[in-house]
């Protein structure tokens, strides 16, 4: 194991983006290239494990997370996009948010049936968001398989919404 602590390379600020919230900011890790390089190949090595065909990466930050990590594994990416972001037919899945509703969608083609798919995003709150995303591509045919996360705000229970082998890198409990 590699003696960078990506906490050293995330920075937390408070208030944001509205009072009361303290804010996980992975630009200071992207910026960071020996601490994104390592957090790409932990990830490697977790993901790797699954025998992924597809990386789905989260909007946004999620691609970020998805697209080097594929590249890397030598696999596809997908990109899991709010309504009406993506080109060409899609398929969507609506889910409930606190007080409505949003929805997330792939492109109609983007998995083959049976394709095993990990999903990805930069960070795990209430699982919400994920949980969407995991409902979705299962519901264009994928064998989703695993999730990982570079932060996961344990705290929030966001795990318990996703019924699949799950990784974080970095944990937080308050």
């Amino acid at each position: 194991m590699s003696a960078i602590d990506l906490r050293d390379h995330i920075r937390a600020i408070p208030d944001f983006p509205k009072p009361g919230i303290l804010f996980y900011d992975l630009s200071t890790l992207l910026a960071h290239g020996p601490a994104w390089s390592e957090t790409v190949h932990r990830l490697a090595d977790v993901v790797h494990e699954h025998k992924p065909d597809l990386l789905a990466g989260i909007e946004s930050r999620g691609f970020l997370v998805a697209a080097p990590l594929a590249h890397a594994l030598g696999c596809g990416f997908i990109m899991v996009r709010k309504k009406g972001k993506l080109p060409g037919e899609t398929v969507a899945h609506e889910y409930a948010l606190e007080y409505g509703t949003d929805q997330v969608e792939v492109q109609a083609d983007a998995v083959a049936p049976g394709q095993r798919v990990v999903l990805l995003d930069d960070l795990l709150a209430t699982g919400g968001t994920a949980a969407a995303a995991h409902a979705l591509l299962r519901q264009v045919g994928a064998e989703v398989v695993a999730a990982a996360f570079i932060i996961e705000l344990s705290f929030l229970g966001g795990r318990s919404r996703l019924d699949l082998p799950i990784t974080s890198l970095v944990a937080y409990d308050t």
